[in-house]
């Protein structure tokens, strides 16, 4: 099997983005998760948000993942997930916004079918960091699972440890914790390891091209257009 991974502005390919919202939410479905704020899809409509889709070769949706700009119509689903919980993160998030733009990078899944090659936990958070500078944002927030978190800090995230439990939420279910991080050095990824840094700045160098990926499952063909479509 080929993936091909694309980046676009939602409101400008409503349908492509539709089925990523369709696919993340059959995913979730399946492991009994409905109540998560970025399943909502009013951002579809939002010139603030963009869709990094994964597709198989015969047009099967196979994964994806959401970065969403601060300062649009509705607010980052970090912000909803977390208000009540800890009202601070609307502060935070606004004190980035003005201070160079601030955004989330949110609704990561695979599908079963490619489980194990690294889509979700790597190659798709990979793939955010190596966009963010193609937007108006200086800093990137992120809600992370525990099998995301470690991945999540591995590319450049820390942490946000100013918010719930030093950063740690149960969310979206009482026995889930999730961890807010931020991101707030896209130019130089001083946290990250040096392999994510070293094939993040190759993907943001050469956006377009094909690549053999390798996961725990085994290896993988990836076409990536990585140049994003406003």
């Amino acid at each position: 099997m080929k993936l091909n991974v694309k980046v676009f502005r939602a409101d400008k390919q409503k349908d492509e983005a539709l089925k990523y919202v369709e696919g993340h939410r059959k995913v979730l479905q399946a492991y009994g998760v409905t109540q998560v704020t970025s399943l909502k899809y009013d951002w579809v409509e939002e010139p603030f948000t963009y869709v990094i889709l994964v597709e198989a070769d015969d047009g099967r949706i196979m994964g994806g993942g959401r970065i969403q700009l601060a300062g649009g119509s509705i607010p980052l689903p970090i912000e909803t997930a977390i208000d009540e919980l800890d009202p601070r993160i609307f502060s935070i998030v606004e004190e980035k916004r003005i201070n160079g733009g601030a955004g989330e990078y949110c609704g990561l899944w695979n599908s079963r079918e490619i489980a194990g090659f690294g889509v979700g936990s790597i190659i798709l958070i990979r793939v955010g960091m190596a966009v963010f500078t193609q937007l108006p944002l200086a800093t990137l927030f992120a809600f992370a699972s525990p099998a995301t978190l470690k991945p999540s800090l591995d590319v450049g995230y820390r942490v946000l440890t100013e918010v719930g439990n030093d950063g740690t939420f149960y969310y979206p279910k009482e026995d889930l914790l999730a961890t807010a991080l931020v991101l707030d050095d896209p130019a130089t990824l001083k946290r990250a390891t040096d392999d994510n840094r070293n094939t993040i700045f190759g993907m943001r160098h050469h956006p377009v091209r094909t690549v053999i990926e390798k996961g725990p499952k085994g290896e993988i063909e990836v076409a990536y257009n990585l140049i994003v479509t406003h």
